[in-house]
């Protein structure tokens, strides 16, 4: 013979009103957390965001801007092919920089007739110090060897005689009290003179071409 087990009473009003009042600490407390954590992780957020706002900006202001090459001036008074030629030119040579200073090491030229050289100069210039905003002049003269008479002959028949103009030299810029390590710097500039040898007005003030090594 079997007996039913006594079923268990139920909850008094009392218990059930504790449980329930727990329970709603319980979520109020989990709220607060999560609402705690949600701030603490925006608050690293917009931190981090402006840090980084501010490390762009101050990666614009003192990012090094290239310099700036044209050619003034360019002259090549005797253009036979029995006789050496002698050049002469200047190149302005702009920082356009606001707060950065450049370094130069003395800077080397050479002048190219048809791709072949004519003429070069180890030290035209330098070594010195540009400052920000500044425009300098570098002055060459050139002894050059004499030219292909049967190219010559046909370019002064055109009325227009081309050559190029290589520098080359190794910059430092330098920020407040901090200077970047060496870049080797080559600058090439197409110039085209008359039958008297002087620059044409198309290439005067003509921006050179940059090439970093």
């Amino acid at each position: 013979m079997s007996s039913a087990l006594p079923s268990p009473p139920p909850p008094s009003h009392h218990h059930v009103q504790r449980l329930r009042t727990l329970f709603k600490a319980h979520r109020v407390r989990e709220s607060l957390t999560t609402r705690a954590c949600k701030l603490l992780c925006s608050f690293f957020l917009s931190l981090l965001l402006a840090a980084g706002v501010i490390l762009f900006v101050l990666w614009l202001s003192l990012r090094p801007h290239r310099p700036r090459f044209h050619v003034s001036s360019f002259s090549a008074p005797v253009l036979s092919p029995s006789a050496g030629t002698a050049f002469s030119f200047d190149v302005s040579d702009r920082n356009p920089n606001g707060n950065i200073g450049i370094f130069y090491d003395a800077v080397a030229g050479s002048v190219f007739y048809r791709d072949n050289r004519v003429g070069s100069e180890p030290k035209l210039a330098g070594p010195f110090y540009q400052p920000p905003k500044n425009t300098t002049v570098i002055h060459g003269a050139v002894d050059g060897a004499s030219l292909s008479p049967e190219e010559l002959a046909a370019d002064l028949r055109s009325g227009r005689v081309g050559f190029r103009l290589e520098l080359s030299t190794t910059i430092r810029f330098r920020v407040s009290t901090w200077d970047t390590h060496r870049h080797r710097l080559h600058v090439s500039c197409s110039v085209e003179v008359g039958p008297d040898g002087a620059i044409l007005a198309a290439s005067k003030s003509r921006r050179c071409s940059l090439y970093f090594f």
